[in-house]
């Protein structure tokens, strides 16, 4: 009886599969033009596919470039991928008002994240963005100046037992806990003391989630949420833990902090000033993302608890992991490069003379060109976000200098390699180089050619939270250390956010 159930089931989906891949045709057909490996009917190229696992991705990825070119389809059961590391045809997905749905993979993270703004689409994406886009208003971030200084400096106080000129250490735990008390200030208005060892258990339980949705990102058969239960039961009630864990201490600072702006609106001694601040008695508040998110409405109704909960969680999430890796992956670089990290303390000295006599601006900030070409390069070199993700929901029509005229079906998700479009050898002179001096000059044709914010609508909202933050934090750091090439070179691997498999090991000594 088992026996028959079995063939009957083997029957019905060897069926399916079949139906599945004669309802490719068209796809098949439209994407002819496109190169990639051999595939095998229904099953495609999963032994590939498989293949691609997160420590040999990249290489594996510069192989495939090699053989294939920039653009590379393929086929996994009946789920078309094309693959892009071309500056040309991505830029014009990137612009694209049309194409802006999110890849399937991100629902991944919905039971965390909810559908905030990095993983919404339609009307739900429009309606938040433009609720969101004022809170990173430059009066805004002016604000968060004193936050990136004040959290920078615990941050040298820690880093002190290990100025020795000969400790060997990775530097990306220590960005990590700076990011994420930054992020929780400026986004929740709350201190969660992450670096100073009071770490609460919501510090520890972002840090832990976002390690296990990485591992999951790269085992296919587990962004389905019910595989993931059958087949890792033990990792799901953990997930399950450290989820509950993450919305409860979130919610909680939402009621406190509703409960905090319904007093103040009652204070007759409390009034919001022009530039979305309030007094408190004479004293001027900041006004954290929070804040903004609770005086939202949309069409006439303010947001729910819990849509202010998914776009917090959101912001706790991406603002403080990329960042993290972004600056963690700079220090190691500019270790490794004494004459960058020489001329970068210069400039330093010019705007800001002795250590702590000139108050940081966004004024002051933005004199720093020097450290903006190191930021950029740095990005260039090792992007926090290495490869973001499209679904075709229609047909994509292109032009291209070597492929021709040409369609993207719809189905398809496409996958563009910004790791390895920032390292075209024909608009990067030596690509592989970190060389900062490239980007005091136009980058070339295009801004397809520079991308680790993506760009068009669906670019990065808190790409200029982010630069003040990098510039403030690297400021400080150089001012009182010198970076020593010790440890091993970085090797990136593609995390939800890039990380390296080794740390990010570098060396530091007080400087005299």
């Amino acid at each position: 009886m088992h026996l028959i159930l079995i063939v009957v089931a083997f029957v019905i989906a060897v069926g399916v599969a079949i139906k599945s891949h004669g309802s490719k045709k068209y796809m098949r057909s439209v994407i002819a033009n496109i190169p990639g490996p051999h595939c095998i009917p229904i099953l495609g190229c999963l032994y590939d596919v498989y293949k691609l696992n997160q420590k040999d991705f990249f290489k594996r990825m510069e192989d495939f470039i090699g053989k294939y070119g920039r653009v590379i389809r393929m086929w996994g059961f009946n789920r078309l991928a094309i693959m892009s590391a071309d500056i040309e045809l991505n830029e014009q997905l990137l612009i694209s008002n049309d194409h802006i749905t999110k890849n399937r993979n991100y629902e991944t993270l919905h039971q965390w994240l909810g559908k905030g703004l990095l993983i919404s689409n339609g009307k739900k994406w429009h309606a938040r963005r433009k609720i969101i886009t004022p809170t990173f208003h430059f009066k805004i971030l002016e604000q968060f100046v004193d936050v990136f200084e004040r959290q920078s400096s615990l941050v040298l106080e820690i880093l002190k037992e290990r100025a020795d000129g000969k400790t060997v250490f990775d530097i990306y735990p220590f960005m990590c806990l700076l990011t994420l008390d930054i992020i929780a200030e400026s986004a929740m208005g709350t201190k969660v003391n992450a670096q100073s060892g009071q770490a609460i258990p919501y510090t520890s339980a972002v840090r832990e989630m976002t390690i296990m949705m990485a591992w999951r990102f790269q085992q296919l058969h587990l962004h389905n949420e019910i595989l993931f239960s059958i087949l890792q039961p033990i990792k799901k009630m953990r997930q399950t833990k450290l989820i509950q864990i993450m919305h409860q201490f979130t919610r909680n600072v939402i009621a406190k902090r509703r409960e905090e702006l319904k007093n103040n609106k009652r204070n007759t001694n409390a009034a919001y000033n022009e530039d979305n601040t309030y007094s408190e008695i004479g004293a001027k508040r900041r006004m954290a993302l929070l804040d903004v998110l609770l005086q939202a409405t949309v069409n006439g109704e303010p947001l729910t608890d819990e849509d202010i909960r998914e776009e917090v969680d959101t912001f706790m999430f991406e603002g403080h992991d990329t960042t993290a890796s972004a600056l963690s992956f700079i220090l190691h670089l500019l270790s490794r490069h004494p004459r960058v990290q020489h001329k970068l303390l210069n400039e330093i000295q010019q705007i800001y003379g002795d250590y702590d006599v000139v108050p940081f601006t966004l004024m002051n900030l933005n004199e720093l060109k020097y450290m903006e070409c190191v930021i950029k390069e740095g990005l260039r070199l090792c992007p926090p976000v290495p490869i973001i993700a499209r679904d075709m929901m229609e047909d994509f029509k292109y032009e291209h200098s070597s492929l021709g005229p040409g369609v993207i079906p719809a189905g398809t998700e496409f996958f563009m390699l910004l790791y390895f479009m920032m390292r075209d050898p024909k608009r990067f002179e030596n690509p592989n180089d970190f060389w900062p001096e490239r980007h005091e000059h136009d980058l070339g044709s295009s801004f397809g050619s520079f991308v680790p914010f993506s760009a068009g609508p669906r670019n990065c909202i808190g790409q200029k939270f982010a630069m003040y933050e990098l510039k403030v934090v690297l400021v400080k750091i150089l001012q009182q250390y010198e970076l020593l090439p010790l440890g091993e070179d970085v090797k990136p691997v593609p995390n939800l956010v890039l990380r390296s498999e080794n740390g990010m090991q570098l060396g530091i000594k007080m400087r005299s």
